[in-house]
């Protein structure tokens, strides 16, 4: 029989020993925690986002980076295989806005458990608080020396590592995956921080700090292309573009839209424009039009008393601020030129990254086990036999909205089932 080690009890890790352990493989799931699934726990701020319903070439447009690696592991195992999963461990899941699927009990805990349950049937093992010290590879064996509650040396005939990356660091990912890949003879992409909030060069961004803004659109342009912005160059497109909620934040600013562009600036956030449209359902014409109405409703009182149907409260003296116009100021007072430069503002709204915030606080890792080096049919090492990478600490990284862990699905999956030869989760 063959014995298989998972490094590993998170969401990639539990379904590749579980698809191993169903295709006959002893398999032994090795977490340092005392609990599967900590990462996870946390996911969707408790809730778990699990999936996405979008298609594939909607999936893989929501990765950045090395998207089209992932195509043949979403063939082979997708959203609806892991919600069959999750479904007959007895998690019933709810589709909410923008394609996110969540256990209808709003717990993460449910889908752990279900996890867990789903690999103990599998016939996996978890070897729970137990530290991995070393891996070496001695002919055709993996030899990994553990501490902890199940300590010593072991042999085993596949290692699959599912480790995860550097992000939330507390839940046990502290990357270990990576140095084990690197001993091993891996390249290790340098990882950064991903999903991630930024702080702004402008303070009034930390003065807004709680406002929550719905029905924006956030357009997110590199450091170059900020320059070419600033610059009034034509035609600058940005890196990211889509609407949505942020937050303002005592550092910057946070939010969906947020820590999803940070996705398509993680290389290099610094200098980074940020433009937020506060109006994006109107055109400027069609904004002009809703302020000349608003203020001749209010045409005696101040401007900053004018936008209340506009603005929330708190964000009404920063627009009028950015926009050079006196908040004190009549309607009556306002000349053409202000009312215009106040309706620029609302449809642009300027922020400049100044740096993203620490790794410790990024949803995920960009970066890790250079995807070069990993068969994409099977997450199998190209230059180790036996060796199988699954989830963050592959070189792959998507945006918000259960995209991420799909990836941990799938090249779980498609690293369990591989390992063994199987023919099916």
């Amino acid at each position: 029989m063959t014995r298989v080690a998972v490094l590993g009890a998170g969401a990639a890790g539990l379904i590749a020993g579980a698809t191993a352990a169903k295709n006959g493989a002893k398999v032994e799931i090795i977490d340092r925690n005392e609990r599967a699934g900590r990462k996870l726990y946390l996911t969707g701020k408790g809730r778990c986002n699990i999936t996405n319903s979008a298609d594939r070439d909607t999936f893989l447009k929501n990765i950045p980076r090395n998207g089209r690696f992932l195509y043949s592991a979403f063939d082979a195992f997708f959203s609806n295989d892991i919600l069959d999963i999750l479904e007959s461990e007895g998690v019933k899941v709810k589709l909410e806005r923008g394609g996110r699927y969540f256990p209808e009990s709003d717990k993460s805990s449910d889908v752990i458990r279900a996890l867990v349950s789903y690999a103990a049937k599998s016939g996996a093992r978890l070897l729970l608080g137990t530290y991995v010290q070393s891996v070496e590879k001695q002919g055709d064996k993996f030899v990994l020396t553990m501490a902890g509650m199940h300590g010593g040396r072991r042999e085993y005939d596949r290692l699959i590592i599912a480790a995860g990356g550097l992000s939330y660091s507390s839940t046990g990912s502290t990357g270990d995956g990576y140095a084990f890949a690197e001993k091993l003879g891996h390249t290790v992409v340098p990882p950064k921080p991903s999903l991630i909030p930024f702080e702004t060069e402008q303070t009034w961004a930390s003065e807004l700090m709680g406002l929550s803004l719905k029905n924006v659109t956030l357009r997110a342009y590199a450091p170059e292309k900020a320059k070419n912005v600033e610059k009034g160059a034509k035609k600058q497109k940005p890196v990211y573009e889509e609407l949505g909620e942020m937050l303002f934040t005592h550092f910057g600013v946070s939010g969906p839209l947020v820590l999803s562009a940070s996705s398509y600036l993680a290389d290099a956030p610094e200098g980074a424009r940020l433009e937020i449209d506060l109006k994006p359902g109107l055109s400027e014409e069609q904004l002009d039009a809703r302020l000349l109405r608003d203020f001749e409703k209010y045409r005696h009182k101040q401007v900053r008393n004018a936008m209340v149907e506009l603005l929330p409260s708190r964000l009404i003296e920063t627009v009028l601020a950015l926009s050079a116009v006196d908040p004190t100021k009549t309607i009556d007072e306002l000349t053409r030129e202000e009312r215009r430069a106040i309706a620029n503002t609302l449809k642009c709204l300027k922020l400049t990254v100044k740096r993203a915030r620490p790794i410790e606080e990024a949803i995920i890792t960009r970066g890790g086990v250079s995807i070069k080096e990993i068969d994409p049919r099977t997450m199998g090492s190209k230059l180790v036999d036996g060796l199988y990478f699954a989830g963050e600490v592959i070189d792959a990284d998507a945006c918000t909205g259960g995209f991420n862990l799909q990836i941990a699905w799938s090249t779980g999956a498609a690293a369990g089932e591989a390992a063994v030869g199987g023919s099916g989760y």
